[in-house]
């Protein structure tokens, strides 16, 4: 059926092809995160749990949700794994970082029964053309119904930045999965993408007409297509760099890295080694589409 798609992978391209290359090409696995995806994965879990309590009838409280939060901590942290990249900032920060999201998101919702939770961390396939050669997936952290009839898409953000409603009106990522969810609840029914900026304690939301949304098919497209003609894959300076788990590979930084695999390898022995790597690990799927 050809490679699936997903928003991150279309924004790995966007952002930086060399790591595009090394991720998705190349197949070199990841071996450390940053400690701002770890707490993020957290959150997550611990408000998918929490969604799951509530759809059996059982609300948890807070206190209880704080605690199993700092079990789920203890249990998967791993210092050798996870960077912190901001020099100076203690790691109890982030630690009270997570539990401060939690704290506020649970105070704003309580008692969770202003919708009606359709699906949790639910997996989307879908195709953007007729004859589906162009396939999309993407995990949406939740789906609701609102007491409206609206169908709501729900993302968790835990990063300290909250954008613009133009920037949140342009976004791709929710009104994709907009897309793959018309094939299940209808086009004929209202949908509303919803940013829980966990961090802030702040909502954000935005609608698309079919207008915008077949726009959206036609650039998609376009980028997949650009993706495939592309044969090089130049690396580019963002503000992410350094929060890149390839940046000791990267040629952009070999000579800060003078011992680096980067610094000592042609591209030709670094793409034989990426390779033979990527065949010994067993991808995580999930970690694209996020």
């Amino acid at each position: 059926m050809g490679t699936l798609y997903s928003h991150s992978r279309l924004s790995s391209f966007e952002n930086c092809p060399k790591q595009f290359e090394f991720r998705y090409i190349l197949k070199v696995p990841r071996e450390t995160e940053s400690v701002e995806a770890f707490v993020g994965k957290r959150v997550h879990e611990i408000l998918e749990r929490l969604y799951l309590f509530v759809g059996r009838g059982q609300i948890p409280g807070v206190e209880k949700v704080v605690d199993r939060y700092h079990k789920l901590w203890e249990e998967t942290w791993d210092p050798e794994r996870v960077r912190i990249v901001r020099e100076g900032t203690p790691l109890a920060f982030y630690r009270e970082l997570g539990e401060r999201c939690l704290r506020g998101y649970y105070a704003r919702h309580y008692p969770f029964d202003e919708d009606e939770t359709l699906g949790i961390e639910k997996r989307v396939v879908f195709p953007l053309d007729e004859a589906g050669e162009y396939r999309m997936q993407g995990i949406i952290d939740r789906i609701s119904r609102a007491r409206d009839g609206t169908i709501e898409v729900h993302d968790y953000k835990t990063g300290a930045r909250v954008p613009s409603q133009q920037r949140l009106d342009e976004d791709r990522q929710l009104a994709l999965y907009q897309i793959g969810l018309a094939r299940e609840y209808g086009d004929d029914v209202p949908y509303r993408l919803v940013w829980h900026f966990v961090a802030r304690n702040q909502i954000r939301t935005s609608t698309r007409t079919p207008e915008e949304l077949a726009v959206l098919r036609e650039k998609t497209i376009e980028r997949i297509d650009e993706i495939r003609r592309t044969t090089v894959f130049p690396p580019r300076k963002i503000a992410l760099c350094n929060w890149c788990e390839y940046k000791p590979l990267c040629p952009l930084y070999a000579e800060a890295h003078p011992g680096s695999e980067a610094a000592a390898e042609t591209p030709a022995e670094e793409a034989r080694r990426g390779s033979v790597a990527a065949r010994d690990v067993k991808r995580n799927e999930q970690l694209d589409l996020l």
